[in-house]
């Protein structure tokens, strides 16, 4: 019972992209642009492919009086059914203030006849030892997945629009008078149709990477 109420407090977030899944996987499997509309990360350096083709990297969060830093592995497979895409993770930090320890996620890109369905799941171990497992559910655990959401409707604004994430960072987008912000309340907090806990419908790849 216990590792299923785990499972079940995974991060669920979901939009609706009308742009091609060919624009949504560039933007969103290149390094370079992944790190402007994602505000999880400043930074993302690949660092090694392995033999079956998952790719190693490093990764930073520059929070002005502290950088995180941490390790991650990724691997993407453009094979589905109806040309569905999927792209597996896994992620780790030493950094002790770190509010996120050791997680793993997935996202799925869904062609539709309204555009792309672009969904994550993912879950983590919180960080901060005790104080963290007790704000985890509390604060930690809603502003992750506020920010995840925020970000994704910035990359849906780059891929539909071609309004660059730059001009819907945080405060640009607080700032009276802008027309384009990004809203984190355009995304799904939970999958539509039942089926399983959230991390139960991650793709099979998940399953086969190691740290």
């Amino acid at each position: 019972m216990g590792e299923r109420r785990r499972r079940e407090r995974a991060l669920y977030v979901e939009i609706l992209i009308d742009a091609p899944i060919e624009r949504v996987w560039e933007l969103t499997q290149t390094p370079e642009h992944h790190v402007r509309w994602d505000g999880r990360f400043t930074t993302i350096r690949p660092t090694r492919v392995r033999d079956d083709g998952a790719q190693e990297f490093a990764y930073e969060l520059d929070l002005g009086i502290h950088t995180i830093r941490g390790t991650g592995v990724s691997r993407g497979d453009r094979r589905g059914r109806a040309g569905e895409r999927t792209s597996a993770l896994l992620f780790d930090t030493a950094d002790r203030l770190s509010p996120l320890g050791a997680g793993r996620g997935y996202w799925r890109y869904v062609p539709t006849d309204d555009g792309v369905r672009f969904i994550t799941g993912y879950d983590y171990a919180p960080g901060w030892g005790l104080l963290g497992r007790l704000l985890d559910p509390l604060v930690t655990r809603p502003f992750v997945w506020w920010l995840t959401a925020w970000s994704f409707d910035r990359l849906r604004l780059w891929a539909e629009q071609d309004v660059p994430p730059e001009a819907t960072g945080f405060w640009r987008s607080v700032m009276p008078g802008r027309r384009q912000r990004a809203h984190a309340r355009r995304c799904l907090s939970r999958p539509v149709a039942a089926g399983g806990t959230i991390m139960q419908q991650a793709p099979d790849s998940l399953s086969e990477l190691h740290a």
